[in-house]
């Protein structure tokens, strides 16, 4: 079976291009705060990607930076000023934060209409009932990417392999709403890979890297990576790539490489269609972070 790779990076132009052009067409104005506390290398990079994406479609983003000092109660100061600065739209609290923090405190603290993320308990409870608009960006993004490539979402068996409340759970909610028979799964689901390949729409967000292979995958199903893991083992590269691979040659010359959830390799033929790491579901989040702000900016005018 031929496996078609699904391109997250146009579909997230798709998605980012048409923000931009109702922004100039409406003459609209949003604006993001993105949060960003210590000095996690990963969280600077996410940082900068999400306020570049912004400016480029007329959105003002800003990032304010802390130290890992920083208490909880003074981020709860600044989110507080956000909350009533009326030229913000969107408040995205980056994690992880720093231990000392009160991760709860904080997200529960930003105004349900600015949180662009969907994570503050108001915006989940509207996601369970199905009256939201502001909903978690991965898993939305994921929703727009099966849209767009026509995978039948309604009817469909669905397996979800994570409950995060970042992506897990809300991912569930989305494919319920739309009318797939949903199963949520965790490290704790008995006979995981045979309860996987009666999915014929799988979405693997668990954080172990390779965890799917082909005995996970029912031979034509919708395969969508979530995960992001950073490997440096060279056997491990071999094995995951394939020592003629162009991806294991990169792997040389880097010393590292980032791999998925699912095995790359293994259900290349099996999957009917797969989301590449990265370039699949990571300019999706992105995407519909900008498309969040547009929304709140939308909302709150209304």
């Amino acid at each position: 079976m031929q496996t078609r790779i699904l391109d997250g990076k146009k579909i997230g132009r798709q998605i980012r291009d048409e923000v931009g052009r109702e922004i100039e067409a409406k003459n609209l104005s949003p604006g993001l705060s993105v949060i960003l506390a210590g000095d996690n290398p990963a969280s600077k990079v996410y940082v900068k990607s999400k306020t570049k994406a912004c400016q480029e479609l007329g959105i003002r983003g800003e990032s304010l930076l802390f130290e890992d000092s920083i208490t909880t109660e003074q981020l709860l100061e600044v989110i507080g000023r956000l909350n009533q600065d009326d030229r913000v739209d969107g408040i995205l609290v980056q994690l992880p934060l720093p231990a000392h923090v009160d991760q709860r405190k904080v997200l529960e603290a930003v105004d349900p209409a600015k949180d662009v993320d969907g994570f503050h308990p108001i915006n989940v409870g509207r996601l369970c009932i199905g009256d939201f608009t502001l909903a978690p960006c991965t898993p939305m993004g994921i929703m727009e990417m099966l849209r767009r490539e026509n995978i039948e979402v309604k009817g469909a068996n669905a397996v979800v392999i994570g409950r995060s409340n970042i992506v897990g759970k809300p991912m569930g909610l989305l494919l319920l709403h739309s009318h797939a028979t949903v199963t949520l799964c965790h490290s704790r689901t008995r006979n995981l890979a045979e309860v996987c390949s009666r999915a014929d729409i799988l979405v693997a967000a668990v954080g172990r890297t390779a965890l799917v292979t082909r005995e996970f995958v029912k031979e034509g199903a919708a395969v969508i990576d979530v995960g992001m893991n950073r490997i440096e083992d060279e056997e491990q590269a071999r094995s995951l790539f394939g020592e003629d691979s162009p991806r294991f040659q990169r792997f040389q010359e880097k010393g590292y490489a980032l791999v998925g959830d699912v095995h790359p390799r293994d259900t290349l033929g099996r999957a009917g269609a797969l989301t590449p790491v990265p370039g699949g579901v990571g300019p999706l989040t992105i995407a519909h972070l900008v498309k969040n702000t547009l929304l709140a900016h939308q909302a709150r005018r209304s």
